[in-house]
């Protein structure tokens, strides 16, 4: 398998000369294309900030960071925006829909950014929609959708621009035990059926056993990596 994202000697600090801090220390990473990995560690030990670099939404202090072997260090903002825009997708928490928009709204929205004419848009959320086995509830909006639904919209409009990258950011801690489940399965089939790397932060060790890989971080450094 292909190498999608690699880090060399990845450092991230805040502040200078005595009151510096880091969130990464060094930290060497390498992800194939394909590759389901999960990510843990306590609050502190840099694997937000690991993800915020993989995911264009930072750059590192020190070191390279490659994405299909270019080095997003040496990229505008614009272009990691760009690339952000073009191949990864992002799931929270939280979420984060429009209250007052249709779900298919919601999922249209990554390819209106990207300039897709309406009827393309609405053929592709629906499609997305039916993917997550939602398309019945495409004119609803968030609020009269349950918390598994709406993360299931939240996972269409992730993956409705084909990315190559998912970046997952805890998908069940607002989840009760069978939703999780039904998200995790989701995203697993996603993974193995369409080939889509994922990269997950979560604190849930059941959760992580859906990943091939999990590293663990721990004051900056990586502390750990299990295989399954």
């Amino acid at each position: 398998m292909a190498s999608l994202i690699r880090f060399s000697n990845v450092t991230k600090s805040y502040g200078k000369g005595e009151a510096t801090a880091y969130a990464l220390r060094g930290v060497d990473i390498e992800i194939n294309s394909g590759e389901f990995v999960a990510i843990m560690g306590p609050s502190g030990s840099g694997k937000s900030t690991a993800m915020n670099i993989i995911g264009c939404l930072d750059t590192p202090t020190q070191g390279e960071y490659l994405f299909q072997e270019i080095d997003v260090g040496t990229l505008s903002r614009d272009q990691r925006a760009l690339l952000r825009r073009h191949y990864i997708g992002f799931i929270f928490q939280g979420f984060n829909l429009l209250g007052k928009t249709s779900a298919v709204e919601n999922v249209e929205l990554p390819l209106l950014y990207r300039g897709f004419p309406a009827h393309v848009r609405r053929e592709k959320a629906l499609e997305a929609l039916k993917s997550v086995g939602l398309e019945h509830v495409a004119h609803h909006t968030p609020g009269e959708l349950s918390g598994g639904q709406q993360q299931r919209v939240a996972i269409a409009r992730a993956i409705v621009t084909d990315p190559l990258l998912l970046l997952a950011d805890e998908p069940t801690g607002n989840l009760d035990s069978a939703k999780s489940i039904e998200v995790m399965e989701l995203l697993q089939s996603f993974n193995r059926d369409k080939g889509i790397t994922i990269i997950m932060v979560t604190h849930e060790d059941d959760m992580a056993s859906y990943a091939e890989r999990t590293i663990h971080f721990r004051d900056g450094l990586i502390d750990q990596v299990d295989h399954r």
